[in-house]
Parts: structure tokens; sequence; C-alpha cells
């Protein structure tokens, strides 16, 4: 939800304003580019170099921009129309009030006022504080106005009370804010399991045998998935893509069996599962326990078959939606369409090495989308992120029909 997101972090004037630090790292973390805005009383209780360092970017206090022999101004339009959200964090009784009525009196709240985006707001105060009815009125009047308020937490406070007006923690306001923004789309609440990549099946210490898929189209539907709300598990053969900031959870395997167990431990909570994966049809039957030697000009390795995982998946279904992959090079659509009998699927997406510019190791892919009633529907050769929204948009009409 917060990968690729600008984010606009205002910090006031408050004791739990040390704790930026680390929210700062986690909107990192999940993904974002974050900017801050403090406050003059701000810098009191956590550095801006700290921030600066943390968010790779000036942290900016003042409309002025304080460089040698410039004259040049920090624009709060600009920074507002930058904003994909804007967080306030910790947002102090004064600085809610100045919202609630409009005053402007310095960077941060002239471009809240500005702002286009969703704004969050954190309170953060003493427990009286947090009771007092002018300060109640203020939430009540920023809420009116479509800002978002992220709870306080109970506990204890910097004066010794016990009680509402702690600041949520770092990763409670990152949850909240996801959570927040997950609300509404297609697989909000959805919990969807892709397999992705090929699978290795070791002959000895250093040889293996298996194919030349990349990962890529696993990969992309997971991302795709989770940018429509749902919650992902990705569980992904050797492959060399790196997530920097993956918004999911990903699991690496190596071998068809251990494939295998890891989508059996999700399945049975799983809503929607995707097997994109190249799983090894065979497997060495004795693994050697030394690197074998170069002795012979021919060696013989007997081959049994790997558990179906795709069919076990099949045979236990219960409420899942199930989509498998077949990929062929003649007699296409009938063994497609056998496979998904066979294989009791809901769906099944074709791919042909006879077009190309589909299959493994490519950046597009040619599909054709049969559901388990047969009806087909052919797409045109597209990047595999393209692909990924066009599976997801033939599952979500089915899904939810």
């Amino acid at each position: 939800m917060l990968s690729g997101k600008n984010i606009l972090l205002g910090v006031t004037g408050g004791i739990a304003a040390y704790k930026t630090t680390f929210l700062v790292r986690l909107f990192i973390k999940a993904g974002a580019t974050v900017k801050v805005i403090m406050t003059e009383s701000a810098s009191s209780f956590v550095s801006p170099l700290t921030l600066a360092t943390l968010s790779k970017n000036p942290v900016l206090h003042d409309f002025a921009r304080h460089e040698e022999n410039t004259t040049d101004w920090n624009n709060h339009v600009d920074l507002a129309l930058w904003a994909d959200i804007m967080v306030l964090a910790p947002a102090t009784a004064n600085t809610l009030s100045k919202m609630a009525n409009g005053t402007c009196d310095n960077l941060l709240l002239a471009t809240y006022l500005s702002a286009k985006c969703k704004v969050f707001f954190a309170p953060a105060m003493d427990l009286d504080m947090y009771r007092h009815p002018s300060t109640r009125s203020s939430f009540k009047r920023l809420q009116s106005f479509g800002n978002v308020m992220i709870p306080v937490a109970s506990g204890e406070l910097a004066s010794g009370l016990h009680g509402e007006g702690r600041m949520a923690e770092p990763e409670e306001i990152v949850d909240f804010i996801v959570n927040y923004l997950s609300q509404g789309l297609p697989l909000s609440g959805i919990k969807i399991l892709v397999t992705a990549g090929p699978t290795y099946e070791a002959i000895d210490p250093v040889r293996y045998i298996g194919n030349h898929a990349s990962g890529q189209m696993g990969y992309e539907l997971a991302k795709r998935a989770s940018a429509l709300g749902g919650e992902v598990v990705l569980i992904s053969g050797p492959t060399s893509i790196v997530l920097e900031h993956a918004a999911f959870k990903i699991e690496k395997v190596v071998s068809a069996q251990q494939m295998y167990e890891a989508v059996h431990r999700y399945y049975i909570d799983m809503d929607i599962v995707i097997c994109a994966a190249a799983v090894a049809d065979y497997r060495p039957k004795s693994v050697a326990s030394n690197k074998i030697k170069k002795k012979e000009s021919a060696i013989s390795i007997e081959l049994v078959k790997t558990l179906d995982i795709l069919m076990s998946l099949g045979e236990q279904k219960t409420k899942q939606y199930l989509v498998g992959f077949a990929l062929e090079t003649e007699n296409e659509l009938e063994n497609a369409k056998g496979k998904l009998k066979k294989k009791n699927l809901d769906a099944i997406i074709l791919n042909s090495l006879n077009d190309e510019g589909a299959g493994f190791g490519k950046a597009t892919n040619k599909i054709t989308f049969i559901d388990k009633n047969l009806k087909i529907k052919a797409f045109e050769l597209k990047a595999k992120a393209d692909v990924a929204k066009d599976i997801f948009d033939e599952i979500l009409k089915k899904y939810h029909a």
C-alpha cells in the first residue's frame, strides 16, 4: 500500500517527536519516499539532522531556504502537490487547534492548508489536554474536513499521569494507514497465495535439474494482488528477482518437495491461489552425497515423479478459487482444458512457446484465460505487469460473481 508513495510527515513539538525516527524508517522500509516538515519547537525533541539522514531528504521548517548565496524558498504548494499522503505525528493540541481553525503561521500549516491528498493525524498530549472540550472540538472538526484521526494509546504519559493521550506507536501508525488505504479495494480482506519461479532438484551437492523460469510472472501477480488490497503470500523458487520493499510475505524454497510443503501450510486459509511456478515434474531418485566425478563417458540418473502440487490442491479444495498455468508446445488448448478438468481448477492460464515473446525468461507474455466453464479469452502480447492486471481482471469477474 505504501510502496512508491510520497509521504509528507509533519512533526510538531511534543515529546513523542522522538518516535518519528522509527516512523520514518518504517515508511522507507515500506517503499515510500519521505519528506519531513518540522515546527520550530519540534527540533527541541528530535534532531532535524537525524530525520534528514533517515529520510534522505532535507528537513524543512521555514519558508526561506537557508542555503549559502540563495534567495530561494520552500514552496508549500509544491510540497502539498508532491504528497500522496500527509501524516502529522505527533500532532499536538496547539497544532490541531490551528489546523481546525485555519491558522497559518508556519510552513507546516501552510502546506496542510494546501494539501489535496489524504491527511492523517496522530494526536499526542497529556490526559487532561486530550479530554478538554476544545481539543475534542478540534478532533471533530478536523475529521469533518475529511482528515483521518489515528487513535491514541492509553498508558503512562510524560507528566506521570496514566491514561489516554499517548501517540500511537510507529508500527501502529503504519498499520493503521495501510489498513485505511486498503478499504474499498477489490481484494481487501482477501487472502491470496501465489507460487513463482522454478524448482531445483539436486543431483549432487553441486548440480541440479531445473528449468528456465525466471519467476517474473508470479512476482508480478503477487504485486498486483497486493496493489488491489489483498493479503498476499508469495512462495518462490530460486530467482534473481530482488524486491527491496515487498508489501507481502515471501517464502523462499528450492525443491518441489519444499514448495509442496510450503503451499500446504498456507492453503487452508487462502481464498485465491495462483500456481504460476514451473515446478519440476521429475527429480533424481537418489542424491549423491559428494560431487559426482567426471570419469565415465556417460552416466544414467534415474528420475521419479515429484508430488503434483496443483493436483493435490484441487483434491483438497473447499472455498479456494484455484488457478493454474499451462505452458504448452503442441495441442495447446486441448492440453490446457484437460489439465483444467483433471486438476479441478477454477481457471487455467495458457502459455504457448510457439508464441514469440511468451514463455520463460521474457519480459513479455501472451496468455489465454480459460475458466471452468471453458469460456476462453485470449490476450495480445504484453509486458508481464500488464498481463498480471488482465489475469486479476478476469479472476475478479469470476470470484465476485
